[in-house]
């Protein structure tokens, strides 16, 4: 038997509510994470302990702790319930940001930012989202999500520096600490609460599809490419405040001067490449050619490393190949998934994002230390290099979206009824069907699909009620 609950194209205004709430608090937190990178070389050199090493270990040291407990935390969710988790979590990160607010040693810093990470969110977050929506509007919660952590990665560059000149690196941590408590406040004052809690296969990881998910080459890709992205982008902050303020003469407090313009430039200039690889369906042919211009970006970064306009012109072309593979990788996880599988794949995505800052604070330091400031660029441009050859042999994405339909099914031969039912629709790609939560991951090409078809298999049903209380 099969059954499917009509979908609304808008949210209700308890779903919009979940959506502004639960992005407010992810962008929050991501902006105090975000909001050292520019800051923290230029405002340790007093402190007890320093070193290179140090320095860049303090950037990065939160995606260790993030990377070790974001899964975990989304499964303590599933079992002790969302919104007592995030608290959890975000009490970590005020007390993350306490502990290096009143540090006067680098070693007390280390271990601040490290509390910071463990406050490990993300994936209850997204869970959460997932049991405040309708499956159609799912995909929407996500996205204002997503966009939400772009914007808080724009601010934090231009508010970092404003903020450290007035109020210093304590200054900031205490902020954000603040931010941290505002976003708890959000959580319970604005954020529905929903009447249970369901596991979300497309939403958070699933434990028993992990080993599936690490086997499958294209999505280790993937993950190989977002760890040497934000591996590069870590190492880079280790130096590159230091060399504006030194060789290109920028004063501290006037970095964010620089980051404004390249920044809001390099999202506009990032748009036409999205629209060619989604519209046009090029996309490997775009992300290639992302990841090799980052390459080129990072090599011409090392080569005017002393120059202003050189520095400039290549931190433009850096940031647009950043962010438009910062884009690109979330939606070919999305499309590369097997149906049913795309929140364990994103898990392991994201833990390899924050494996990546984690290394990459410690690669920027070690490079400083031993070589030189500059130096930390000509290794990351190596290192996109590498990334390059293996996005080579990446296969070209099906152009396909997830859909997800309620069905009723008790037992092993109903799934395989339905699954080869909904297989033999024009334009159903891939099912996956879980008895668990009910639910039909579909993988379609939305322009071959025959919804007809389709609803004749899960027929709909007028009326449905949304998972809030």
């Amino acid at each position: 038997m099969a059954d499917s609950s009509v979908q609304p194209s808008t949210m209700s205004e308890q779903e919009k509510r979940a959506s502004l709430g639960l992005a407010g608090i992810f962008s929050m937190r991501m902006l105090g994470l975000f909001m050292i990178l520019p800051v923290m070389s230029l405002y340790t050199e007093h402190l007890e302990g320093i070193t290179p090493v140090l320095l860049g270990l303090s950037i990065s040291v939160y995606g260790l702790t993030q990377a070790l407990l974001q899964i975990p935390f989304g499964l303590m969710s599933d079992r002790f319930g969302r919104k007592k988790i995030i608290t959890i979590g975000l009490l970590l990160f005020v007390a993350g940001s306490v502990v290096a607010a009143m540090s006067t040693t680098i070693y007390g810093i280390i271990i601040g930012r490290a509390l910071q990470g463990s406050g490990a969110v993300a994936a209850a977050i997204m869970a959460l989202a997932a049991d405040l929506t309708l499956e159609q509007n799912r995909t929407k919660i996500m996205a204002t999500i997503g966009i939400s952590i772009g914007i808080s990665f724009g601010i934090a560059m231009v508010l970092g520096p404003l903020l450290a000149s007035v109020v210093g690196l304590q200054g900031i941590f205490w902020f954000t600490a603040v931010l941290a408590i505002m976003g708890i406040l959000i959580l319970h004052k604005v954020v529905p609460q929903p009447k249970k809690i369901s596991v979300h296969k497309d939403a958070e990881p699933i434990p028993a599809l992990m080993g599936k998910v690490l086997k499958d080459a294209q999505l280790l890709r993937l993950d190989f490419g977002i760890f040497c992205l934000h591996l590069v982008m870590t190492a880079m902050f280790v130096v590159l405040p230091l060399l504006m303020r030194g060789k290109l003469g920028i004063a501290a407090e006037d970095h964010w001067m620089v980051y404004l313009p390249v920044l809001g430039l390099s999202v506009i200039a990032m748009v036409p490449f999205i629209i060619i690889a989604e519209k046009k369906r090029k996309m490997k042919a775009v992300f290639v050619s992302a990841v090799a211009t980052l390459s080129l970006a990072s090599l011409g970064l090392y080569l005017f490393s002393g120059h202003l306009w050189g520095m400039l012109v290549s931190l433009f072309v850096f940031f647009t190949a950043f962010n438009l593979l910062e884009a690109s990788l979330p939606s070919l996880i999305s499309k590369i998934a097997f149906a049913g599988g795309k929140g364990t794949a994103m898990g392991v995505y994201s833990s390899s994002q924050f494996f990546g800052a984690f290394c990459g604070g410690l690669m920027g330091g070690l490079i400083w230390s031993n070589y030189g400031l500059a130096d930390v660029f000509l290794v990351c441009s190596s290192v996109l290099f590498v990334w390059f050859l293996v996005a080579l042999s990446m296969k070209a994405p099906r152009h396909m979206s997830s859909l997800l339909k309620h069905v009723q099914v008790e037992t092993a031969e109903q799934v395989t009824q339905i699954t080869d039912k909904l297989l033999a629709v024009k334009g159903v790609l891939d099912v996956g069907i879980s008895v668990d939560d009910s639910t039909a991951y579909l993988k379609v090409d939305n322009e071959l699909l025959d919804e007809v078809a389709l609803d004749a298999i899960i027929p709909v049903v007028k009326e449905t009620e949304l998972n809030i209380g």
